[in-house]
This record gives structure tokens, sequence and C-alpha cells, in this order.
């Protein structure tokens, strides 16, 4: 008898669950027009350029015009102009520097220089999100700055991808703004990345999602694995700058795999199932590859939500290797080894997602939760900012089992602050809150409580 009464009680849950379940998201064509968008013939023809500059190398040449970093970056700067020219002037390009010195990489005093690219939004300009690419290059020895370093696919194809990626999405206007970063000193740690990071936060941008590239055109791997329809996306878990008390709350509540940063990886993951053709993204539970460092990291590393996305399929003859062939076999990092096809794809990638988040409304802010010792699970979440009411159609809760990776579940509210699941326990599930915009684009998902907030102070 007893077991009979728990199926029928586990029936019952299930069909409220389901009763509450929304109905199934709509595809924005504007969102397939952009991904069909990104050209391989232009991003073939940038990194082919990136590549004739001889080296990047962070302390190469930097007054000639045609090698080294210096001619590099002005070349870059340029493109953002000529494309910044062709949208009305849309973009706001500048040089984002700073003088480093007596670092086991950089000895001597140098400037790294960064090139950023800003197309402001229309109703929420202080909301950004953002894609970087790599400027520098190197060869086997990190300190050699004069042998040819052609970093076709370290970090040449990053960097095309996010100049491809300007050149598409500044035909649209979104709500909030968007970053294209052609990050410097990658290579000899992470200078250009740690400068603008510090920019962010001095000027108070509240920055919602670093997408940094790192090598997004092999398709051959080492393990003699050839894929052209898989990408990983790297995320970290708990904050770096998570406090003792917080640290204390997540125990015993939980989110060690809500961050923003894996929210921000689920919702790529979630964009390329609908909008990028022929392309399964694998989030990985990892700040970066086993031990090794990108980008993203200075910006995680004051609290702001960021992935890597990258190749599945990497060939370690071809990174930070002098140019050689020895025994028939090939090392450096040549463009013929480049495949621009799958750049392209995971530069649409890119670009989908950032205009996704940019016309969506910004995630939610304040949301906690409520139900223990319950049948009932409450959210509830700050109203929105006065910049981005008029964006906002509702909200949309989520819940999943806490095993899987992705969301499961959804219910859409209206324009309120409050929602209740109920006969859906607290203790069963994860939870979260995404904003909705007036065309149904929808924000990333937001995790109760300090874990998983994508605002920080």
């Amino acid at each position: 008898m007893n077991k009979f009464i728990v199926a029928i009680a586990g029936v019952g849950a299930s069909l409220s669950m389901l009763a509450q379940a929304d109905v199934p998201y709509v595809e924005q064509q504007k969102l397939h027009d952009i991904a069909a968008a990104p050209s391989a013939d232009r991003i073939e023809r940038d990194i082919q350029t990136l590549v004739n500059f001889g080296t990047r190398h962070t302390l190469s040449e930097t007054k000639s015009d045609s090698r080294g970093i210096g001619a590099a970056r002005r070349w870059i700067f340029e493109e953002f102009e000529r494309i910044s020219q062709a949208c009305g002037g849309c973009l706001e390009v500048y040089y984002s520097s700073d003088v480093i010195s007596g670092t086991t990489r950089i000895p001597d005093p140098t400037e790294v220089v960064s090139v950023v690219a800003i197309q402001r939004g229309k109703t929420d300009p202080n909301r950004y999100v953002m894609m970087s690419g790599d400027i520098d290059s190197r060869v086997s020895d990190v300190m050699d700055a004069t042998s040819d370093a052609p970093g076709a696919n370290d970090n040449a194809s990053g960097l095309a991808g996010t100049l491809e990626a300007a050149r598409v999405l500044t035909q649209y206007e979104f709500n909030g703004s968007i970053v294209y970063a052609a990050l410097a000193g990658e290579e000899q740690g992470l200078f250009g990345g740690r400068i603008l990071a510090a920019q962010a936060q001095e000027e108070g941008w509240r920055l919602h999602a670093v997408l940094n590239n790192d090598m997004i055109g092999n398709i051959a791997g080492i393990n003699g694995v050839v894929n052209n329809t898989t990408a990983r996306i790297f995320a970290e878990g708990t904050r770096m700058n998570e406090t003792a008390d917080e640290a204390t709350l997540r125990r015993f509540t939980g989110g060690e795999v809500d961050s923003p940063s894996r929210n921000l990886a689920r919702y790529i993951d979630w964009i390329a199932d609908r909008y990028i053709t022929n392309l399964d993204t694998m989030v990985i539970y990892r700040l970066d590859r086993f031990r090794r460092g990108g980008h993203h990291r200075p910006f995680n590393d004051l609290g702001y939500p960021g992935v890597r996305i990258m190749e599945t399929n990497e060939h370690y003859d071809r990174q930070h290797q002098d140019l050689r062939n020895e025994d028939g076999r090939h090392y450096g990092d040549t463009i013929d080894y480049v495949d621009f096809d799958y750049a392209a794809k995971l530069t649409a990638l890119n670009a989908v997602s950032l205009a996704s988040m940019a016309w969506a409304p910004a995630p939610p802010t304040g949301v906690e939760i409520s139900g223990a010792v319950s049948p009932d699970t409450t959210l509830t979440w700050d109203a929105p900012r006065t910049e981005e009411d008029d964006n906002i159609r509702g909200y949309k809760v989520y819940w999943r089992y806490t095993d899987q990776p992705q969301w499961q579940f959804s219910k859409e509210f209206g324009k309120v602050t409050e929602a209740t699941l109920e006969n859906v326990v607290i203790d069963n599930y994860f939870f979260g809150v995404a904003s909705i915009n007036n065309e149904g684009i929808e924000s990333p998902v937001v995790f109760p409580g300090p874990a998983g907030t994508f605002e920080i102070d």
C-alpha cells in the first residue's frame, strides 16, 4: 500500500511541474541572418594580413610600417575605423595601454597596447558584452621577439573573428553596448586583458559577458581527430573574488556549477543548438585548459562573467613553435593549417550570442529564492532599471534537476518581481531567472544569490 501511495504522489508532482512548463522559445529570424553573415573569405584575408607582419611578439618592432606588433596594432585600429565608417561612425575606437616592466616576460619598460572598439547601445549604453581576440604571437622561446612568428591560428584566427563580428553586428542597433577588443600581451602574461579589465572596473562598466576567442581555426588535432562540427566553451565555477560569507551561503544553497560564467556558457551552448548549423558546443567546467590560461581570466579575476571559446582538437606542433620541419614533421603556426570555414562558424556563434544578449534586457538583479520545508518554491528579483523598462516583456523562471547540465523546465511570468512554482520542491532542483524582451529574446539565466549574480560591486 505504501509503495502505491508514493507512486501516485510522484505522478502528481510530475504533472504539476509539466503543467507549469512554458511554450517553446520562438527563434528569431534576425539572429539566423546574423548567423549566416560571417565570411570565411574576409576572415582569411584578415589572418593573412596579420601573418604578413612577420611577428606580433609583444616585445617586437613598433616603428616599422610592415613588421612587428606596432604595425599590426595600427592596422587593426585602421580596420576598426573602416568598419565604423561603413556604419556611419557607430564605433568608438581607441587604444587601451599601460607600461609594464619588471616581470619575468617583460623585464624592461614596454608599452602594452590593445585596440578597443565600442558599439554603444541605444537604451542602456553602460551595459556591455565583449568579444576578444589576441594580437600577439610567439615561437618556442617566449622571449624571442625577432624570429618569424606568424601566429595564424594562435591567435590571428580569434582576432580576425572579432573584426568580422564587428562588420556583421554594426549593421544593427542594440539596446546594450558591444565591445570588440584586440588584446595585446597575452603570451607575456595576459596584460592587455588586465589593463582593459581594470578600466572596466574603474569606469563602472556593467560587463555581463566576455567571450574570449583564442584559437578558433584548427580542426585537425594532434590526436589524429579531424572535426569541424564541435567547439569548446571553458567556464570557471566559483568566482575568484567570492567572500568567506558567500562561500558559507553557497555551501548550503548551491551555486558551485551556476556561476555567471557557467550560465553564460550554457547560454552560448543554447544559442549554438538553435542558430549555428552543424555545431555542437562542449561546455567544460574549468577556467581554461588544464593548468593553462587565456585572456578571459583577468576579467574573471575581478568577478566579471567570462568564457573561452575555441576549437576542440588542438595541434601542439602548431602552437608556440619555431618554424621548421623535422623528420617530415611540420612545426609552426602557419596559415595553411587554418580552416577558414570553421573560423567563420565560430565567429557566427559569437556574433549571435552577442546580438542576443545586447538585444535582450539585462540579466535580472537581486535574485533570491525561498521554499525550505514547503511544497512550493518562490523566486524574487529587483524591478528593472528605468532605461530597461520599455524593453522588458516579462521574466522566465528556469529549473533543472541538480545533476543536469542544461536548464530543463521553464515558466514565463509577466512584468513582475516575484514568481511561485507550486509543488516544485526547492530541494530537488536548481533554479534561475531570465529577462525577456518584447520580441521574446532572453538574457542569460541568473542563479539566486551572490553565487549567480551577473552584477558586481
